[in-house]
């Protein structure tokens, strides 16, 4: 049965005879900007999404059970065996300068002819969005982003007090005009824009990839504005059925700091991504990082770099890219035949998302619990939007389940979604709704259902 949380602190503050106690007086200390600092949606949904019998179509974890274990076992061991002291000791600031050479050879499969003098080595890329946040952002300043756009980065912002603006996507990225738009608009309040935060390729949450033809005219905007552009690409070399799009970076050299991921092309556990930015920016990214982490680990980057020397790297992509590629077509088949009437979605040509419309009326987050009592998860959209839009839409991720389950957990998810229908349908907005946290000590069947 559910079980209410109620945090501990909550229960002190109501009890008006409780005593202070120096935590009290320390709890008042805090920074401003931690009032920015709030669990997100994915990460309050993952405790019951991670249980066996729930089908998540929530979290973006790789599926990293195509990589060959026993090579990657045995570069680890030759690491430990041949230079385990230089790989288990503290390391340069910016990273090693092996794996940013090797970085710069894989950057060049989307175009970029970069040094490696300019790649900083960060904590993955999720750092490098905040080491670049924390250098460029005051309280109060613009950073303009896709709508949707991704969780960890509104978070980073929020933390930061950045404001967000939302820019319009459709079915080829970012639209050029809303941008235009958004920037005349921030300039004519008087607040400064600091830099446009886009993922181009296979869009985190929203599953498009920006056109070729826009590409060119958003980097002229941004030129033209002096506004600078933190080009997040986690996903660019995953394409189902073209090479690698050409980068934004490629074409920008000045104007642009790029961020890259080997989370999503070898495995998120080392936590190796970086940034690649102009000479000025990097300096400072390096004296962020060092006040940060002192420095990345020097033995994920030494493991990585043996991986990429050793390994057919750029073949073992590809075969992730068969196995997302036979999931998303799991996906969209499943949708196409179980989604009720009034749903529309998009079809990925890469990556891990589907994003999902609902019909009118139909609220993601009120619907979640129910969608979690029929074990199913997925992130509702409101986690997307700084602002609070996205209630009618839902991101939904392939990369992990099997087809199989993919198939199981689009059925579950298109039988609660019609059961909503018809509850809407019979009391309108008087439908009752259940908290999500009443679900966050959800103890249901203790085996695989599915």
């Amino acid at each position: 049965m559910g079980v209410t949380i109620v945090h501990a602190r909550a229960v002190m503050d109501a009890t008006p005879e409780r005593s202070q106690t120096r935590l009290d007086t320390f709890v008042d200390r805090y920074a401003a900007r931690t009032a920015g600092m709030t669990a997100s949606e994915i990460r309050a949904l993952f405790a019951v999404a991670s249980r066996p019998e729930v089908v998540s179509l929530a979290g973006g974890m790789p599926n990293i059970s195509g990589l060959p274990l026993d090579v990657v076992g045995g570069a680890i061991s030759d690491l430990i065996a041949n230079q385990g002291p230089i790989a288990m000791q503290y390391g340069s600031g910016q990273g090693v300068p092996e794996l940013r050479e090797q970085i710069t050879d894989v950057m060049r499969l989307e175009g970029i002819e970069a040094h490696p003098d300019d790649v900083v080595v960060t904590v993955g890329s999720q750092q490098a969005v905040d080491l670049v946040t924390r250098i460029f952002c005051d309280p109060g300043d613009v950073v303009l982003c896709e709508a949707p756009s991704y969780v960890g980065a509104l978070g980073v912002f929020k933390a930061y007090q950045a404001d967000v603006v939302h820019v319009e996507m459709d079915a080829e990225g970012l639209v050029p005009a809303a941008l235009q738009q958004a920037i005349t608009a921030v300039q004519a309040s008087g607040r400064r824009i600091k830099f446009l935060y886009t993922i181009p390729n296979f869009h985190n949450p929203a599953g498009v990839t920006l056109a070729a033809h826009r590409r060119a005219e958003i980097l002229d905007i941004c030129r033209r504005e002096g506004v600078l552009v933190l080009e997040d690409n986690p996903y660019g070399l995953l394409g189902f059925d073209r090479e690698p799009m050409r980068a934004l970076r490629a074409d920008e050299a000045d104007g642009v700091i790029y961020l890259g991921s080997f989370s999503k092309t070898f495995a998120p556990g080392f936590r190796v991504g970086w940034a690649l930015a102009p000479h000025p920016v990097r300096e400072k990214l390096v004296l962020a990082q060092e006040s940060a982490t002192l420095c990345p680990p020097q033995f994920s980057q030494m493991a990585i770099s043996a991986y990429l020397s050793n390994h057919d790297w750029q073949g073992q992509i590809k075969q992730f890219r068969e196995m997302y590629r036979e999931r998303r077509d799991a996906m969209i088949g499943a949708l196409d035949d179980l989604m009720p009437a009034g749903c529309t979605w998009n079809v990925p040509d890469g990556g891990f998302y589907v994003w999902l419309n609902l019909p009118a009326g139909i609220d993601a987050k009120a619907m979640l619990p129910r969608a979690v009592t029929a074990r199913v998860a997925y992130v509702p959209g409101t986690a997307f939007f700084a602002d609070g839009f996205g209630s009618r839409a839902m991101r939904l991720s392939f990369c992990y389940p099997t087809p199989e389950r993919i198939r199981e957990g689009v059925r579950r998810l298109a039988g609660v979604l019609e059961a909503e229908m018809e509850l809407r349908a019979t009391f309108g907005a008087a439908a009752p709704d259940r908290p999500l946290q009443a679900y966050q000590g959800y103890d249901g069947p203790g085996t695989d259902l599915s």
